[in-house]
C-alpha cells in the first residue's frame, strides 16, 4: 500500500478513540512482548515505544480479523495472511473486550454496513432516503447490492 509519511504521522497525533499501554508482540518468530503506546485514530492502529512521540508502525485495520487468543490478550490478523498476528496482552479482561470491540468498530467495511443499515431503517420510518440531500444516494458504495455478506 502506498502512502504519505507525514500525513501519516499527523494522523497519528490526532485525537484518538482509545488509547493505552499494552503488551504487543510482532508478527516475526522469535518477537518479544513489547511495553507499546497502542493508539486508535480513525482506522489505523498506531503504536509507539513508550518513551517517544513517532510512532513505530501503523496498522491499517482493513480486512482484519481480530481474535480472542488467551484471557486478557487478543490478536489481529489479515485476510491476506491469516499466520502473520500481532499479539496485544492488556491488563484486564474487561480492557480486552473494549479494545476488541473499538477495533472491529473501526473498518470502513464496518462504518458502511452500519450506514446502509440506518440508512434503511430511516427510510423505513420517514419514507426518505437520508442521503438524497447531500447527493449521494445512487452512488455504488451505499447500496445493498455492494454489501457482501
Amino acid at each position: 500500500m502506498r502512502y504519505n509519511e507525514k500525513e501519516l504521522q499527523a494522523l497519528s497525533r490526532q485525537p484518538a478513540e482509545m488509547a493505552a499501554e499494552l503488551g504487543m508482540r510482532g508478527p516475526k518468530k522469535g518477537s518479544v512482548l513489547k511495553r507499546r503506546l497502542v493508539k486508535l485514530v480513525v482506522n489505523f492502529l498506531f503504536y509507539f515505544r513508550t518513551d517517544e512521540a513517532e510512532p513505530v508502525g501503523a496498522l491499517l485495520l482493513e480486512r482484519c480479523r481480530v481474535t480472542r487468543e488467551e484471557p486478557g490478550t487478543f490478536s489481529i490478523s489479515f485476510v491476506e495472511d491469516p499466520e502473520r498476528k500481532y499479539h496485544f496482552e492488556c491488563s484486564s479482561e474487561e480492557q480486552c473486550q473494549e479494545w476488541m470491540e473499538a477495533l472491529r468498530r473501526a473498518s470502513y467495511e464496518f462504518m458502511r454496513r452500519s450506514l446502509i443499515f440506518y440508512r434503511n431503517e430511516i427510510r423505513k420510518v420517514t419514507g426518505k432516503d437520508p442521503l438524497e440531500q447531500f447527493g449521494i444516494s445512487e452512488e455504488a458504495r451505499f447500496q445493498l447490492s455492494g454489501l457482501q455478506a
